[in-house]
């Protein structure tokens, strides 16, 4: 035997050695890769499973969720917050007279207007159908009707046109501020109930 044969019978468990390694080291990376991928995707539908399907706000799930992680954060912290209950007016007219896709089209300019006249802490979400709810944190009862009376306004000025048609945008606030309620249900009953208090009183 050759001492190049010996060399090669030598170095083969080697160099099968190390093969092994990188082709377990490529396996390692591609399923790294897979898991993060699968992370992600999970991420991103638990964040879609909290919004508004129609509008570019958290549904009624969601607000929920966030109601309650800035309740706990309240609680402990004895920050305030207060909560708004919005029910537009005259959107029955809306879908009657322009047609349901004037009122899905109204319902997001509603979304964004209200966007635009928050801060980034706070939370906004459609309830349901023409619902929504605001979550202010560090503010009481009297800057939230303060905010409630501007929303209102602006509501009452936004123009809204839907295929050259002028529509009329309003809505009826209830407030509520946070007083150690059990839970978010509560706290968005008790806000409906001021609600309804200010639309029938008008």
């Amino acid at each position: 035997m050759t001492d190049a044969a010996r060399t090669d019978r030598v170095t083969d468990p080697l160099d099968a050695s190390r093969a092994e390694i990188a082709r377990l080291r490529a396996e390692v990376e591609a399923l790294r890769a897979r898991t993060l991928e699968l992370e992600q995707r999970a991420a991103a539908a638990e964040a879609a499973a909290d919004h508004d399907v129609l509008t570019p706000v958290l549904n009624r799930r969601g607000f929920v969720t966030a109601m309650s992680r800035s309740m706990a954060y309240c609680t402990r912290y004895k920050v305030p917050a207060v909560l708004l209950y919005l029910d537009l007016d005259g959107f029955k007219r809306v879908n009657d007279t322009l047609g349901h896709a004037a009122g899905d089209a109204a319902l997001v300019r509603v979304a964004e207007l209200l966007l635009e006249n928050v801060r980034a802490t706070d939370a906004v979400g459609r309830l349901g159908g023409d619902e929504f709810g605001l979550l202010l944190l560090n503010a009481g009862p009297d800057e939230g009707r303060e905010k409630a009376d501007g929303l209102k306004q602006a509501l009452e000025q936004a123009a809204f046109l839907y295929e050259g048609q002028a529509a009329s945008l309003g809505g009826s606030f209830g407030v509520r501020a946070f007083a150690g309620q059990p839970d978010a249900e509560t706290w968005l009953a008790e806000a409906d109930a001021a609600m309804w208090v200010r639309k029938r009183g008008r």
